[in-house]
């Protein structure tokens, strides 16, 4: 069995010796006298634990308190789950504190008792073996949530699902309708993966995003000397889709003279270049998305009726994101995961505080608003855990029924941070107003992410 690695940190000569002797058959004992060997060890050896002696000798001048503190810092960044005891002097305690607050497990007074340090340690693994599946897990659980590209595992999602898959064989033509950010191009997407055409070219254009005297030629096509600039003959985009699947986004937007070619080819599928003479047969699927009231644009002329039946052969109305029960929270990971690389920063989730926020909020920019804040939140979070400060949301406690388990935790936090200001900080003293050891407490401090205020 591989053993946990544990570094210590402390520049005398005996505590090192006398640790390395307490703790080699349980762990493979990393040693540092000093701060440079401690961040090469970090950064060579990724150590389980780290025991730290917040009273190291300081280099250049500084201060020694600084030292620790800059090691822990180090630890934090490099993996936010790793789990540091500082060792210190009672002089120091109000840095133990500090580094307490900075995501240091625990910290130990002076001098060393192997014995009870061991049991911290013992105590630390296990919470850390825990955090850690919770992880492994939490990753599973987001990867199996995920359909052709979509993410989420909500009812409604799970109905759209179950349309993509009853749609996808056939090529009939599907109009997709959702707000904006909702995911229609991925729904798009999935339905050409899932089809006989998965093979083929999977084409886009925005019918919102051209100009509307360029863009028949950008669906169509034209032919050289159709109209000034056209120095050579151009394929549109029907044309680049043969075989495969054109996705017309924000279809009504599309200009009345070009519903009357699009209806064209959707009757006989055979399209004309701006400037041709013959018609182009092509086998194309059309799939159509819009985020307008397709029969209201109908009913005030703007879009073509029979065009409307014609691609509303089988329609998907997406959900919106508040509607997706649980799956807001999936998606806050999934994107997480997505954009914390960009930032090299080891963030490894979110507060309890945020979670609920992200449950909460109303999302009226649906998936793409989600998105934003995230990528937003990575660059301004300075801690392991995303805050709902850091994505500008503000949570509302009554706002959804929660579930048993969570409104228990809920209550068991309030009742820990009442103590705990009621008493300055003392954990001692919390764990006796609240009936419970202080081991028990510091484990739930830890758990639910609790800063523990200063003024001991």
């Amino acid at each position: 069995m591989v053993k946990p690695k544990l570094l210590i940190v402390d520049d005398d000569e005996s505590i090192l010796k006398q640790l390395l002797w307490a703790f080699d058959d349980d762990y493979a004992v990393l040693l540092a006298p000093d701060k440079e060997t401690a961040l090469a060890s970090l950064r060579e050896q990724r150590p389980d634990l780290v025991a730290l002696d917040l009273g190291l000798s300081p280099h250049m001048g500084g201060e020694a308190d600084d030292e620790g503190i800059d090691i822990l810092a180090q630890a934090l960044k490099q993996d936010p789950l790793v789990k540091t005891i500082m060792i210190t002097g009672n002089e120091d305690k109000e840095y133990a504190i500090k580094a307490i607050k900075m995501g240091a497990y625990d910290y130990y007074l002076k001098p060393v008792d192997v014995e009870e340090l061991r049991l911290i340690m013992k105590r630390a693994r296990r919470i850390q073996n825990l955090e850690r599946e919770n992880v492994r897990l939490q990753e599973q659980m987001h990867e199996s949530k995920r359909y052709a590209g979509l993410v989420g595992w909500s009812p409604a999602m799970q109905a759209v699902y179950q349309q993509i898959e009853g749609v996808a064989d056939s090529d009939v033509t599907v109009l997709i309708e959702g707000e904006s950010g909702t995911g229609k191009e991925l729904v798009a997407k999935a339905i050409q993966e899932k089809s006989g055409r998965a093979k083929g070219p999977f084409v886009i254009i925005n019918c919102g995003a051209i100009p509307e005297n360029l863009l028949e030629s950008e669906l169509f096509g034209h032919e050289k000397g159709a109209f000034t600039g056209a120095t050579a003959g151009k394929a549109g985009k029907f044309e680049q889709a043969d075989g495969g699947t054109l996705f017309l986004d924000e279809i009504g937007e599309l200009p009345l003279s070009l519903q009357v070619k699009l209806l064209r080819f959707l009757q006989d599928h055979q399209i004309e270049r701006v400037g041709g003479k013959s018609p182009i047969k092509l086998n194309v699927r059309v799939l159509a998305a819009t985020n307008r009231d397709l029969e209201q644009e109908v009913e005030a002329g703007r879009f073509r009726k029979d065009l409307y039946f014609r691609l509303n052969v089988v329609r998907i109305v997406l959900p919106l994101l508040k509607d997706r029960t649980g799956d807001a929270m999936l998606l806050a990971h999934y994107f997480l995961d997505c954009y914390r690389g960009e930032k090299k920063k080891k963030i490894s989730g979110f507060s309890a505080e945020a979670e609920l926020a992200v449950k909460t909020a109303e999302w009226k920019g649906n998936v793409r608003e989600l998105e934003n804040r995230i990528r937003k939140a990575l660059i301004v979070t300075q801690g392991p855990l995303i805050t709902e400060h850091d994505l500008g949301l503000a949570y509302n406690e009554d706002a959804v029924p929660l579930p048993l388990k969570e409104a228990r935790e809920q209550l068991d936090r309030k009742y820990i941070m009442l103590a705990l200001r009621g008493t300055g900080g003392n954990i001692s003293k919390a764990a006796k107003e609240l009936g419970i050891s202080r081991v028990t407490l510091h484990d739930l401090i830890k758990k639910y992410d609790i800063t523990v205020p200063s003024g001991v």
